[in-house]
This record gives C-alpha cells, structure tokens and sequence, in this order.
C-alpha cells in the first residue's frame, strides 16, 4: 500500500527554477464514487513561463499478495482504454490554469485504481502540442531548466458498482486494527497520534485501506489515537485511548 501512496514523482532535485514553469495537480488523491464516470482535474502553473504538461495513465493491479504492477494505458488502442485522459497534452499559460476530464468507461465489478502523471516538458514539432517548428527553436532554449522540474502524480480511487462499507476496528494491549470488510477502500483522514492532554501531536497523516485489508497501528499507554473515517461520503470521528 505505501507504493500506491507515493503520491509524487520526483524527476531530478537541485537547481534555481527562476523564469520556469511550477505546476500543481492539485488533490493528489480523487475518487470516482460508483455513480459518477467522469470528473474534472485542474492543473495550474504558478511559474513565470508556459508550461507544457504530458499526462500518462497507469493502471495499478494487485496481486494475491498485495504486489503492485502498474500497466501503462497510453500503448493501447483508444478503445481498450478504461481510464481517459482527455487532452493528454496541457499548455498551461504562466499564472494560469487549464482543465483536465478524466472518464472512465471500464467494468465496475471490483474497485479499480489508476495513477495519472504529469510530466513538464519541451515541447518539439509531432509530440502533439501543434507547435510551429520556430517555436520549437524557442522553446529548447528552456530546456535545461524543464529538466530540473519534478513532475506530479495523483492517484484515483474508482469505486465498483453497488459498493458495500463494513469497517470494524479491534483493540488490543499493545496495537488496535481497522478492518475493511467492505468493497471499496476506505480513509483514515487526520490520523493524530497525541499525549493524554491532547497538546502534543504528531504530524496529522492519511492512510488508505483497500477492501479486504487490515491496517495495524501501536497503541502505547498515555497516548490518544483520533482520526476521521471516510467511508465514501460518510464521515465519523474515531478515538482510541492507549
């Protein structure tokens, strides 16, 4: 589950970004509910200059282990594609924003997770930013620095047809243990680990449970442990004293 948590793709590290594009995804975790088959992303560059932004879409399937594969989807034909990314390449003008739909339009027997990229690049002549081969030229001049950019990914949670939440936490001495019995991954939103006054935290964290997972934490005497559980748009507060 921590790989399919890494929510970011760190490219190359170092260097001034001074007179270069900055873009943000974004929530990097969005949930398609089972009722909805399309949203809309918002990608901004918050940067000096015009940012070219390729999106790719990975599928991330699990096996009986738990071994996470992500399968690209941009290789195959349009019509083999159950995530769309649509357009897959984003000119983002400098302070601006531009809109991204993603659709899904696969099966919904099981939840489904996908991981979108977006990657800054040069733009060149072909690569599907209609440019002109002299802003081609110009462009390349930026090179250098795009290659310092990192580049983004956000994770998307789709969730199956007639979905089912069943979340049931155990306690023991020394750990407690949330269950997901249910169909669809739940959220542990805030998870703060503090002292019995309640001044002294750790920093607040999100953690997924995949349907059919268990997820365990410590339980350590004087300590309270709270948290918000998400079961799609249910929200209750948890508490759990050590």
């Amino acid at each position: 589950m921590k790989k399919l948590l890494c929510g970011v793709l760190l490219l190359v590290t170092g260097a001034s970004l001074q007179a270069a594009p900055q873009i943000n995804v974004g929530n990097l975790y969005d949930y398609l509910e089972s009722e909805r088959s399309t949203m809309l992303k918002r990608i901004r560059n918050s940067g000096d200059t015009t940012a070219f932004v390729k999106v790719s879409v990975f599928e991330l399937v699990y096996d009986a282990q738990g071994k996470i594969t992500e399968v690209p989807q941009d290789d195959l034909p349009l019509e083999q594609r159950p995530l769309i990314a649509s357009p897959a390449r984003l000119i983002v003008p400098a302070s601006g924003m531009q809109t991204m739909r993603v659709l899904y339009r696969g099966e919904r027997d099981k939840e489904r997770y996908f991981r979108l990229r977006f990657i800054p690049v040069v733009p060149a002549r072909g690569d599907g930013f209609a440019i002109s081969e002299e802003d081609a030229e110009k462009y390349d001049a930026l090179k250098a620095k795009v290659e310092i950019l990192t580049g983004f990914g956000s994770l998307l949670f789709v969730h199956p047809n007639g979905v089912q939440y069943q979340t049931d936490v155990s306690q023991q001495s020394q750990r407690f243990t949330v269950h997901n019995r249910g169909s669809s991954t739940v959220v542990l939103d805030h998870f703060n680990d503090c002292d019995a006054s309640g001044k002294q935290c750790s920093v607040a964290t999100k953690h997924h449970i995949r349907p059919g997972s268990d997820r365990d934490f410590s339980r350590d005497p004087g300590r309270v442990y709270r948290f918000e559980l998400i079961e799609g748009q249910e929200r209750r507060r948890v508490e759990i004293k050590g």
